[in-house]
């Protein structure tokens, strides 16, 4: 209702453009780097009235871009901080922050074309 969503969205196009799939790797990545700092619950309520923004603001089907949040929710790999069950093995496991990054980063950006490439073939943009 204050309208935030609605300028983060802006500022995402204007990234993005007026391209629907950039916007949607633009919203995955966003909400990777947001699960990546935060809960992956957290990023999802953060990331999700922006995704909607955003394909609202390109006046597209809004569903690949709430199916890109909860993917790029769900798929943060690259620190313990995203998901629980990272945490609970990141102490008794003995691993460090720097195995996290060094797995995690490529993990995370296979799974960011894969969905990127595949979320639009089953949620097209148009209805």
């Amino acid at each position: 209702s204050t309208g935030a969503a609605r300028h983060i969205a802006d500022l995402m196009l204007g990234v993005a453009g007026d391209n629907p799939r950039m916007a949607l790797a633009v919203v995955y990545i966003m909400t990777m780097l947001a699960t990546e700092l935060m809960t992956n619950n957290a990023a999802a309520v953060l990331m999700f009235p922006i995704a909607v923004a955003t394909a609202m603001s390109l006046q597209v089907n809004y569903m690949p871009f709430v199916m890109s949040v909860m993917y790029a929710a769900s798929l943060g790999f690259a620190t313990p901080l995203g998901y629980q069950t990272h945490l609970m093995v990141y102490g008794p496991g003995g691993y460090k922050f720097s195995d996290f990054l060094r797995m995690g980063v490529p993990l995370d950006l296979i799974m960011g074309v894969v969905c990127v490439t595949l979320i639009p073939m089953f949620w097209p943009f148009v209805l």
